[in-house]
C-alpha cells in the first residue's frame, strides 16, 4: 500500500525504547517544515484542524470530510507519518468505522478515538464521557474499519481529569482488551498517576500534555511513554506572525521593512522548487 511505510514508521516509534516529541502540523507547509527539521512524526490535532480549516474553536464543528481532506493535502505534500486526532469518530460506532476508512484513504499513519461525549450535551458545561461499553464498541468499530492492518488505532481517554485516575485505568484496560495498538491519555497530573497507568497496562502510551515534572524524555520512556505531545505552538506562532505582518502593512509599513519574513531560500525549500524545476525540464522542456 502507498502509505504503509509511513504507518510502519509510526509503529516503529511505538515499539521502540525511547520517547519522542511529534511536530504539530496542520497544512502542507507545516508538515514539510516538520519533515525537513527531522521530526519523527507529525501530530494533527483536532483543535488546530478546526482553526486551520474553519477559524473556529475546538467545539466539534469541523466535519470528517473537512478533516480527511486536510489530511489528504498533507499526505500529498510530505511523507512524514502523521497521527490524527479523530476526536470521537464523528458520531456513534458506525461513524467511527467510516472515520477510520476515510483517514486511512487520506494517508494518516494513525489516529486516536476518544471516549469524550461530543458534541457537548445541551445545558451541560462540564465535559462528560460516554459509557465504558460504548467506548469499547467504538474501539472495536475502529479496528474493524481499517483495511490496512498497519494503520495505528489508539484508544484515547480524558477520564483522569474528568472522573478519576481509577476510571482512566479501567477504560484503558478495556480498550487494550478490545485490541487497540496504543493508549492515549490526557489530563495526567503527576508521576504517581502515570506510574499507576504504566503498572496497570501493557501497551505503548501517548501523553497529550502533562505538567512540567513529566517532561523528561528519559523518565517518560521508562514509563512506556513513546510519544509526548508539546501542544500546538506552531499554529499559534503562525497566527501571531500573520497578524503582526498584516497590521504593519495596514499601518503603512513598506514591505521591505518587515521583519520575520521567510527568506527566498526557505520559501524555495518549502515549495520543493528544485524538484519542480527538474520536472519542468523533463516534461516541459524548460531550462532548470
Amino acid at each position: 500500500m502507498a502509505f504503509r511505510s509511513r504507518r510502519e514508521k509510526l509503529r516503529s516509534v511505538l515499539s521502540g525504547a525511547t520517547c519522542v516529541h511529534p511536530g504539530s502540523v496542520y497544512d502542507a507547509i507545516s508538515i514539510r517544515i516538520a519533515e525537513d527539521l527531522g521530526f519523527p512524526l507529525g501530530m494533527f490535532g483536532g483543535s488546530v484542524a478546526s482553526l486551520a480549516v474553519l477559524g473556529d474553536p475546538d467545539i466539534t464543528l469541523i466535519t470528517l470530510t473537512e478533516l480527511a481532506e486536510q489530511m489528504r493535502r498533507m499526505s500529498r505534500a510530505s511523507a512524514l507519518p502523521v497521527l490524527v486526532d479523530a476526536d470521537h469518530g464523528y458520531g456513534n460506532a458506525l461513524n467511527v468505522r467510516r472515520t477510520v476508512q476515510e483517514l486511512e484513504a487520506a494517508g494518516a499513519a494513525g489516529l486516536t478515538i476518544e471516549d469524550t461525549l461530543l458534541p457537548a450535551a445541551f445545558g451541560e458545561a462540564k465535559t462528560q464521557l460516554i459509557s465504558l461499553e460504548e467506548g469499547v464498541g467504538k474501539m472495536k468499530a475502529a479496528l474493524g474499519g481499517r483495511s490496512d492492518g498497519s494503520l495505528v488505532i489508539m484508544g484515547r481517554t480524558g477520564a483522569a481529569s474528568i472522573t478519576s485516575i481509577e476510571d482512566a485505568i479501567r477504560r484503558a484496560r478495556a480498550y487494550e482488551a478490545a485490541g487497540v495498538d496504543a493508549l492515549f491519555f490526557t489530563g495526567i497530573k503527576s508521576r504517581a498517576e502515570l506510574e499507576a497507568i504504566t503498572a496497570a497496562t501493557r501497551l505503548p502510551i501517548v501523553l497529550g500534555g502533562a505538567p512540567e515534572d513529566l517532561n523528561g524524555l528519559d523518565y517518560l520512556a521508562s514509563q512506556r511513554v513513546r510519544i509526548a505531545l508539546q501542544g500546538h505552538a506552531p499554529i499559534a506562532a503562525a497566527t501571531q506572525a500573520v497578524y503582526e505582518t498584516l497590521r504593519a502593512l495596514r499601518e503603512g509599513a513598506p514591505p521591505k521593512s518587515l521583519r520575520g519574513i521567510a527568506s527566498s531560500e526557505l520559501t524555495a525549500l518549502v515549495m520543493r522548487e528544485v524538484d519542480v524545476k527538474a520536472r519542468n525540464a523533463d516534461v516541459l522542456g524548460l531550462k532548470k
